[in-house]
C-alpha cells in the first residue's frame, strides 16, 4: 500500500473524511528524531494492512491540522474511522500496539 503525504488541511480533510477505508495518520516532523525510529514500522504495517490507508502528515508543514487535532508531541500517531478519531498513540510504541488497534478496525 502507498504511503500518502498530506500536504495541506484540504488534503487532510477530504482523506479523512472520504475514505472508505480506515485511515491512519502519523504525525511527524524531519527533526524528530522518534519519528525516524518509527517511520520503518509504519511503512511495514502498511504493506500488511491494504484494509488500512495510511498517511504523514509533517506537523511543520500542515501545522493547522496538527493543532485542530491537539498535536503538541510527535510522533503522534491517530486512527481515524468514518471520519472520526477512534484512537491516538503519542509517542514511540511497539509494532504490536498499532498492530492490536488495527485488529479491531
Amino acid at each position: 500500500m502507498e504511503m500518502m503525504h498530506i500536504g495541506s488541511a484540504a488534503a487532510f480533510d477530504k482523506l479523512v473524511q472520504s475514505s472508505e477505508k480506515p485511515v491512519l495518520v502519523d504525525f511527524w516532523a524531519t527533526w524528530c528524531g522518534p519519528c525516524r525510529m518509527l517511520a520503518p514500522v509504519i511503512e511495514e504495517l502498511a504493506a500488511e494492512h491494504p484494509e488500512i490507508q495510511f498517511a504523514k502528515l509533517d506537523v511543520d508543514q500542515v501545522p493547522d491540522v496538527a493543532m485542530r487535532f491537539g498535536v503538541s508531541a510527535i510522533p503522534t500517531v491517530v486512527l481515524f474511522k468514518a471520519g472520526k478519531e477512534v484512537q491516538r498513540f503519542v509517542g514511540v510504541e511497539p509494532k504490536s500496539a498499532y498492530e492490536e488497534a488495527l485488529a479491531v478496525l
